[in-house]
């Protein structure tokens, strides 16, 4: 009786902070806005000084220069002075266990990995969590769009995009089943434990591992390519690859990873292919040019993976791929990765600090990452058409020290930026008199 009592109680408690978290999401736009004097990034790697930015139905209906262009009086319902201020696309978080997790040590609450290796049939988005106390978390930092990806297996499934303001799965979804993650097996291992770990040595089953992924992707195409007499729903899963309506994302770091497996998936005519991680895709640009890969780099904010690279490799990267041609996004995965996640600007401001323009940098997490994950015709970039999902800040949003939101928008929705955090802080600055 004691262990049942003790067990309601916690599962109480779980329902309270859950509860506590739980923000109303913004009505639809039903006012026009006008948004002047701002410095507007684009985020195609254009910067307009002195901007008009207008929107209307959730729709951006004007980009321009406001010292160039004339409007009536009545032209947008409400106006809003930004001078001074800034004024930048919503920025892109792909890779994440957003929604996915609420709190590591609660089973009942991890719903990122299913049973079993191979799992194109696994559909992210339907575990996905738009109450979570996570997400509402990022929004401040101006990540307002996520790419929610399971994890585990050698095929961990089928992610979506959303975007982070939502009453439910459903109503968030930007892009449904945008994509399968593929974890190519890796032809070194290292011996030993995490807390003690030992030497780097050649992965002796390699081969027959690389060779359980392309027999799958032979019986994959086969099946979808005629008419089965038996239905089978994990080679089913995998038709978006063959006919293009979905990406395959490769999660690799070494460079004969990755050309093994760009090889591989070319071979089988798999059409879109992006490197998620890619450490060492500098070495292999060769191939990701002449396939037309993307790489969606790990996080900068890290060491480098062997003890004889530049201590600094990792903050260099975006740059170095970059500077070949090769189309770069930032992903946040790894220790603490829902939470690391709304410091993804910081990790395009690293990249900036060691090199890289700061327009380019932006991109990094905006019109790039849009390209990769094939969203670029809804956000990404300020454009006439697209989806007003964009944000207000006093600073370079960039730098942790001056990006304040003052305001920001998904689909012309002015969101709620408020935080537990936030409201934790409010409730004890209140108890001590602080102001």
């Amino acid at each position: 009786m004691i262990h049942k009592n003790i067990y309601k109680l916690l599962l109480l408690f779980c329902a309270s902070i859950q509860l506590s978290a739980q923000q109303i999401p913004a009505p639809k736009q039903s006012k026009s806005v006008l948004i002047l004097n701002a410095t507007a990034h684009l985020g195609n790697g254009t910067v307009i000084p002195n901007s008009a930015i207008g929107f209307k139905d959730g729709k951006l209906t004007l980009v321009a220069d406001a010292s160039t262009i004339r409007l009536a009086d009545n032209a947008y319902d409400t106006t809003i002075d930004a001078t001074g201020k800034h004024i930048y696309p919503g920025f892109i978080a792909p890779n994440s266990t957003l929604g996915l997790v609420e709190i590591d040590a609660v089973k009942s609450s991890d719903d990122e990995e299913e049973i079993g290796s191979i799992n194109p049939n696994v559909r992210s988005i339907i575990a996905y969590n738009s109450e979570s106390k996570v997400v509402e978390t990022v929004r401040p930092n101006g990540v307002l769009v996520a790419q929610v990806t399971p994890r585990g297996g050698r095929i961990s499934g089928t992610s979506s995009v959303v975007q982070l303001d939502a009453w439910s799965w459903s109503d968030a979804i930007l892009k449904e089943n945008d994509g399968i993650h593929l974890n190519f097996p890796s032809s070194f291992k290292r011996s030993g434990t995490w807390f003690e770990p030992g030497v780097i040595e050649p992965n002796k089953d390699y081969p027959k591992q690389a060779e359980e992924v392309n027999t799958f992707f032979v019986n994959a195409k086969a099946y979808n390519q005629d008419t089965p007499k038996e239905r089978n729903i994990v080679l089913e899963a995998a038709k978006g690859l063959f006919d293009g309506t979905q990406i395959l994302y490769i999660h690799a770091e070494e460079e004969k990873q990755i050309v093994d497996a760009v090889e591989m998936a070319s071979k089988n005519s798999i059409k879109k292919i992006v490197i998620v991680g890619g450490f060492e895709a500098h070495k292999a640009s060769e191939v990701l040019l002449k396939y037309n890969v993307g790489v969606l780099l790990r996080r900068v904010h890290d060491m480098p993976t062997s003890d004889d690279q530049d201590v600094n490799l990792p903050y260099k990267m975006a740059k170095i791929l970059t500077d070949k041609g090769i189309i770069v996004g930032l992903e946040n995965s790894g220790d603490h990765e829902r939470m690391s996640v709304r410091n993804l600007p910081f990790l395009a401001g690293t990249c900036a600090a060691f090199g890289m323009d700061k327009e380019k940098a932006v991109q990094l997490i905006t019109s790039n990452t849009a390209r990769l994950l094939g969203i670029d015709n809804l956000c990404g970039t300020l454009e006439t058409g697209k989806d007003a999902t964009l944000f207000i800040s006093e600073g370079d949003a960039l730098d942790m020290r001056t990006n304040k939101l003052t305001m920001a928008f998904i689909q012309g929705r002015n969101i709620n930026l408020d935080t537990f955090q936030n409201k934790l802080n409010t409730k004890f600055k209140a108890k001590y008199n602080q102001k």
